[in-house]
This record gives C-alpha cells, sequence and structure tokens, in this order.
C-alpha cells in the first residue's frame, strides 16, 4: 500500500469536516476522489499530503506515520497541486516548474543536467515548453493549472495528490491531462467533479458524502444508479461504454 487512513477525524474549530475515515490507497494506481460540493475532498487531500495533521487517527505512507516523516522526505515524495493556485511573484513558465526540483537540492547544490531534463520533460508532457519563457501573469487559468502540474511533474514524486487538476481546461486539454496522469508510474489521488472522467481514467474510486466514506472500489462497482441517487442526488443510467468498456452514465433531466 502506499496510504493507509485509519479512523482519522479533522475539523475546523467546532465543526467536523471528516468523521472516522478509514481507507488503504495502493501504489502505482490512480484512485479518483469524488463527492457532493462539502463533502471533504480536499480537506482530505491535504491530509494525505501532509499539509494538515488529523485531530485523532492517522495516516501512513509506505509504512510510516505521515506525522513523523521528516519535511524534506515528504517534500521529495509527495507532489501536491491544489485547485487554486497564484504568485505574484514576476516569474516566467520555466521559472515556475524550476520549483519543482527544490526539495532534490541542498543550500549549495548547482543546477544538474538531471534537474533540466526533469524540468523539460514535465513541460513537453504537460504541453506548455512553447510558453516557458512567458510570465505566469499572462498565462490563462487553464495555462497556468498546466503549469502547476508541470511543476508537481518535474519534482519526480512517487505518490501525486491532483485537487480538481481540470477545472480551467477545455475539453482537449482535460483529456490529454487525465491521459498522461494515468499512464504515469506513481500513486495518484485526484479529486474530480466529471464522474465519466472519474470512470474512464482511474483505477480505483473514493466516495465522500458529508465528512464520510460511503463507497470504494473500482469504478464498475462504485458507480451504481443507487449511489448516484443517494450521494449525487440525480437520476443516471449506467451502461458500459462500447468504446472503451468503462461504466458510462446517461444523466436523465
Amino acid at each position: 500500500m502506499s496510504f493507509v487512513v485509519e479512523h482519522i477525524t479533522w475539523g475546523i474549530g467546532s465543526k467536523t469536516i471528516l468523521k472516522d475515515v478509514s481507507v488503504n490507497i495502493p501504489a502505482g494506481k490512480m484512485v479518483g476522489l469524488i463527492g457532493p460540493n462539502g463533502s471533504g475532498k480536499t480537506s482530505l487531500l491535504r491530509l494525505l499530503a501532509g499539509l494538515k495533521t488529523p485531530t485523532s487517527g492517522s495516516i501512513s505512507l509506505a509504512g510510516s506515520d505521515l506525522k513523523t516523516m521528516p519535511r524534506k522526505k515528504l517534500a521529495r515524495r509527495i507532489a501536491f497541486v491544489e485547485q487554486h493556485a497564484a504568485t505574484n511573484a514576476s516569474l516566467t513558465v520555466s521559472d515556475v516548474v524550476r520549483l519543482g526540483r527544490f526539495p532534490h537540492r541542498s543550500l549549495f547544490s548547482g543546477w544538474s543536467l538531471e534537474d533540466q531534463d526533469a524540468v523539460e520533460r514535465a513541460m513537453e508532457n504537460t504541453g506548455i515548453h512553447g510558453k516557458r519563457l512567458d510570465r505566469w501573469q499572462s498565462l490563462s487559468g487553464g495555462e497556468k493549472q498546466r503549469v502547476q502540474i508541470a511543476r508537481a511533474l518535474a519534482q519526480s514524486p512517487q505518490e501525486l495528490i491532483l485537487d480538481e487538476p481540470t477545472n480551467h481546461l477545455d475539453i482537449q486539454h482535460q483529456i490529454s491531462l487525465l491521459k498522461l496522469v494515468s499512464q504515469l508510474p506513481l500513486t495518484t489521488v485526484i479529486a474530480l467533479h466529471d464522474l465519466n472522467h472519474a470512470a474512464l481514467f482511474c483505477d480505483e474510486l473514493i466516495v465522500l458524502d458529508k465528512g464520510r466514506i460511503v463507497a470504494c472500489g473500482t469504478p464498475e462497482a462504485v458507480l451504481t444508479q443507487r449511489l448516484l441517487k443517494e450521494v449525487f442526488c440525480v437520476e443516471a443510467r449506467v451502461d458500459t461504454s462500447p468504446y472503451h468498456t468503462k461504466p458510462h452514465l446517461h444523466f436523465l433531466v
């Protein structure tokens, strides 16, 4: 296993956001996190990234308690792309992607060929190499999102955590990005709103509702008409797509 989450609870002040959450996330798989707005998806992702600490319960990564792992080791291992990344600095696209190499460098180490190769490869894979000299502030929302994902890939992580990465992208870049991520030899945990994208690209799904996990398993096992009605409050027919043999949802309006 990559992540093992055991009975975690977390909240802000008197408000409990995640309640007694337990789940195992297998190594090398792309795991989709789905659920209605406010169900706790972003909170769980931030806990997995080590940015927050559970009020109770534990999270382990490859057998080590996340709380006791050195920050440097954690930064090298986990890359996290937030839903709304921003910076006021006057940086170029290349500068932002180069930030992904920071955890791998010591105070006095120079920029290496390995660093440069990782940056170039990340920009090529996310389709932003042609904008390498453009200023961050001049980019569209979708372009900024792809740059942030390139920064995460340049980090050469073993675990990649993505919070709604396709929100600002057009359909072409949504598909190309999810296809890229699904083919990476990493453990990926990705929050998605589009349930058909989750079914098509994810190996397993975790469904959150009101701070609790209500289902987990393969898309075929999880995405049932009953769950869609009870959790997402929608009527839908679930078929097997003739194009890719994955579940395809037809929403009834």
